[in-house]
């Protein structure tokens, strides 16, 4: 209830002052005149562009400097940057609110890649303003995830893949390897969490992750179904498929860890919850974007130096599953600057400043030839030991389901986040949510 109360305060917020100008000059907080209202781009005239940015990790710090580095080459144009929720549902919806109003106020966007083809009435085709020359030596299937019916509707930015973040010094303490199936990460999970509790620590967890009712749970979630062989939720034909015995037996696996190996609590848990708890020195494991390792890494972080990466588990050794993650930078079709705002997100995009995210933040470029540089591969070495994953990660259903992605996750994430609370048991709770997507999407089923 507080975040959705913090959502719709931010969007009213920003359609107020949308319709609060006339073109005219209006004061700005600092006292001083705002002329961005008023122009039409000529000689002269003060552009501001906003960009909506993510506040996870250190999302909203990198994008500060890149505006600052944008306004050093382009005076005349000033770049503010707006933290948006952290949770991709309450961030869906203060852009959805925004779109609706028609408001200017926002002018660039971070989406989700899931989402160019719920957003496509919202965005301008980017290849008016040279995308296809812009987004040349980009991954080609993200270049082709970001276009809808031939329009280029956001910029790779950077991707993302779920990854097994484990303590090397623990590992060593206890004579363990990196798990590679469930069984095992339950098995070490498991002697670890015993042995650091009997040495002192109570606090201590074996296996934290992101368990709250939101998108971040179908990330995990459809990473334990995919490496157990169950499938993607709904392939790309259609047809539905969740309700089978491999989906259903690894959920039920992962409710096992709820109180055992993970906190109680972990049913409540987004990333930052989960990085809270392993970077404080408390967890073993941990499943969680490569936005953490940089972070980990931090003079303040009490375990730096302490743990290295690798492949998410599967049902059995080489069955690993990343889910497919990463942003894009969209332009507003509100926005009353579209070949200023295309200007800032292709130069947040380039190649510059992509190398200088991977270096500092450990976001993963979306730039191919970025994962042979000598400098990216000496910050984050794990770019190029786990290439694969990042290149062979398991896509949400959000192509096939669009322009209703959103209700298929949100009913898939409530399902399992009943099995991991206990109020249902998966077999019942996927045969109900197998009825659901059936009235949502009108697909047929994979089920005899």
């Amino acid at each position: 209830m507080k975040r959705n109360w913090l959502v719709a305060l931010i969007a009213l917020m920003l359609v107020l002052a949308a319709c609060g100008g006339d073109g005219g000059t209006d004061t700005t907080e600092d006292g001083g005149t705002d002329t961005t209202q008023a122009g039409d781009g000529g000689d002269g005239e003060e552009i501001t562009l906003r960009i909506l940015s993510g506040n996870v990790g250190a999302e909203f710090e990198s994008n500060e400097i890149a505006a600052d580095l944008f306004m050093e080459q382009n005076p005349g144009i000033t770049v503010e940057v707006v933290a948006t929720p952290d949770f991709v549902e309450d961030r869906l919806g203060q852009y959805l609110q925004l779109f609706e109003a028609q408001s200017p106020e926002g002018d660039v966007f971070q989406i989700d890649v899931i989402w160019p083809g719920d957003l496509a009435e919202h965005l301008i085709d980017l290849n008016e303003y040279g995308g296809a020359d812009e987004v040349a030596g980009h991954f080609p299937a993200i270049v082709e995830n970001n276009t809808v019916d031939g329009k280029l509707l956001g910029v790779p930015w950077f991707t993302d893949a779920g990854l097994l973040y484990y303590r090397t010094d623990l590992l060593e303490k206890y004579n363990l390897d990196p798990p590679e199936t469930w069984a095992e990460l339950e098995a070490a999970a498991t002697t670890i969490q015993e042995g650091e509790r009997a040495d002192g620590n109570q606090d201590f967890w074996g296996f934290v992750w992101q368990g709250n009712a939101y998108e971040g749970l179908t990330c995990d979630a459809l990473e334990w179904v995919a490496s157990a062989g169950g499938g993607s939720i709904i392939e790309p034909d259609g047809t539905i498929t969740i309700n089978n015995d491999a989906a259903i037996e690894v959920v039920n696996q992962a409710a096992g860890w709820v109180g055992t190996i993970s906190p109680p609590g972990v049913t409540s848990y987004g990333e930052e919850d989960a990085r809270g708890v392993w970077q404080a020195g408390n967890a073993a494991f941990m499943r969680n974007w490569p936005y953490a390792f940089s972070l980990g890494n931090a003079d303040d972080s009490e375990i730096a130096g302490m743990f290295d990466v690798s492949p998410l588990p599967g049902a059995t050794s080489g069955q690993s599953a990343a889910t497919l993650g990463g942003w894009q930078l969209a332009v507003s079709k509100y926005s009353e600057h579209p070949e200023e705002a295309a200007k800032l997100a292709f130069f947040m995009a380039g190649e510059s400043e992509q190398k200088r995210r991977a270096i500092d933040y450990s976001l993963n470029p979306t730039i191919e030839s970025l994962y042979e540089d000598a400098e990216v591969l000496e910050a984050s070495p794990f770019f190029g030991d786990l290439f694969d994953v990042f290149t062979n990660a398991v896509a949400r259903p959000s192509t096939v389901t669009a322009p209703n992605y959103s209700d298929v996750s949100s009913l898939f994430f409530n399902s399992v986040h009943s099995v991991l609370t206990g109020s249902a048991d998966a077999e019942d709770a996927f045969l109900e949510l197998e009825l659901d997507l059936v009235d949502q999407t009108g697909f047929d089923t994979g089920s005899p």
